[in-house]
C-alpha cells in the first residue's frame, strides 16, 4: 500500500514501543523511512526492543511513565535534541486488568483512569506544546478499545478509552487551526503478547469467542500498524475526530458479557 518511503524523514513518537501493537507500529513506520523514539517504562526491555528495531531504521528510546509530565517533557526535549521536530504521535501505551466493577478498589481504577487517560491527555499536551503548534503541523493517532457497547468486566479501562474517545473529538475541533489531526483506532481482540497476560480461563473464553467474529479470526498486530500507517499518512489528510475500529465486525455482535461471566465463575 505504501512505498518504502513514504515516510521518509516523518518523526514518530510511539508510546508501548517496546512489545505488542506499539512495536509492529515502530517497526512498520521504521520500514517506511521514518525515525522513531519508542517509550516505555521498562527500560532494560526497551533497550532490548531499540536494539532489535534498529536493524529497520533510526530509532531511538528512552524510559518514560506517561503519568509523570516531567518524564514526558524529558523525552520532548531528546527527540528535539535528535531530530528537531516531531511529526506524528502514536498513544499506544495503556494497561488493564480484568475485573467485576464492584470488586475494582480505588487504587486500582485510579491507576487505570490515570494512566489511559491521564496519561494519553499529558503526552498529546506536552508534544502539540513542544512541537506540533509551532510547526502548524502534527498527527495524532490514539489506541483505544472496541467500546460502543461498553465494557463489562474491564470497567475502568472502558471509562478511561472512551474518555479518550471523546477527549480526541474535541482536540480534533481545538488544534484544527494548528493542522494537527487527532484520531482514535479501536483494535477488537489482537493476537499480540498481551493476550498471555491473562488466565487461562479468560484464553480459553476468547478462543470460544472468536467463532462470534464475522471475520472469523482475531485481528493481528499487523492489522493495527497498516490502520496507524493509513490514518497517520497523507491519503488521510481529511479524517480527523473519527474512531476507526478494526475489530473484523466484532463490535457489530459480539457477545460482551463473555469476560464478565467468567470472572463471575471465578467466585462461585
Amino acid at each position: 500500500m505504501f512505498a518504502a518511503n513514504s515516510f521518509k524523514d516523518k518523526v514518530i513518537l510511539v508510546s508501548g514501543g517496546r512489545s505488542g501493537i506499539g512495536y509492529e507500529i515502530s517497526k512498520q513506520f521504521l520500514q517506511h523511512g521514518a525515525k522513531v523514539c519508542i517509550i516505555s517504562r521498562k527500560e532494560e526491555l526497551l533497550a532490548k526492543a531499540a536494539e532489535e528495531l534498529s536493524a529497520f531504521g533510526n530509532v531511538i528510546y528512552q524510559a518514560c511513565d506517561i503519568r509523570q509530565t516531567e518524564q514526558i517533557q524529558a523525552v520532548a526535549e531528546k527527540i528535539k535534541s535528535a531530530f528537531g521536530r516531531l511529526d506524528i504521535l502514536v498513544n499506544n501505551a495503556g494497561g488493564q486488568f480484568p475485573a467485576l466493577a464492584k470488586m475494582i478498589n480505588d487504587k486500582g481504577w485510579n491507576a487505570v483512569i490515570n494512566n489511559n487517560l491521564n496519561g494519553t491527555f499529558f503526552m498529546a499536551r506536552e508534544m502539540a506544546n513542544h512541537f506540533f503548534i509551532d510547526q502548524k503541523h502534527g498527527c495524532i493517532i490514539n489506541i483505544i478499545a472496541t467500546i460502543s457497547r461498553g465494557f463489562p468486566g474491564m470497567a475502568h479501562t472502558g471509562a478511561a478509552r472512551a474518555g479518550v474517545e471523546n477527549l480526541t473529538k474535541t482536540l480534533a475541533q481545538e488544534w484544527a487551526d494548528y493542522n494537527i489531526r487527532v484520531n482514535c483506532i479501536a483494535p477488537g481482540i489482537i493476537e499480540s503478547s498481551g493476550l498471555d497476560t491473562y488466565p487461562q480461563q479468560i484464553q480459553d473464553m476468547f478462543a470460544e469467542a472468536k467463532k462470534a467474529i464475522p471475520a472469523g479470526r482475531f485481528g493481528t498486530v499487523n492489522d493495527i500498524a497498516n490502520s496507524v500507517l493509513f490514518l497517520s499518512s497523507p491519503l488521510a489528510d481529511y479524517i480527523n475526530g473519527i474512531s476507526l475500529y478494526v475489530d473484523g465486525a466484532q463490535h457489530l455482535n459480539y457477545d460482551k458479557m463473555g469476560l464478565a461471566r467468567v470472572l463471575k465463575s471465578f467466585m462461585e
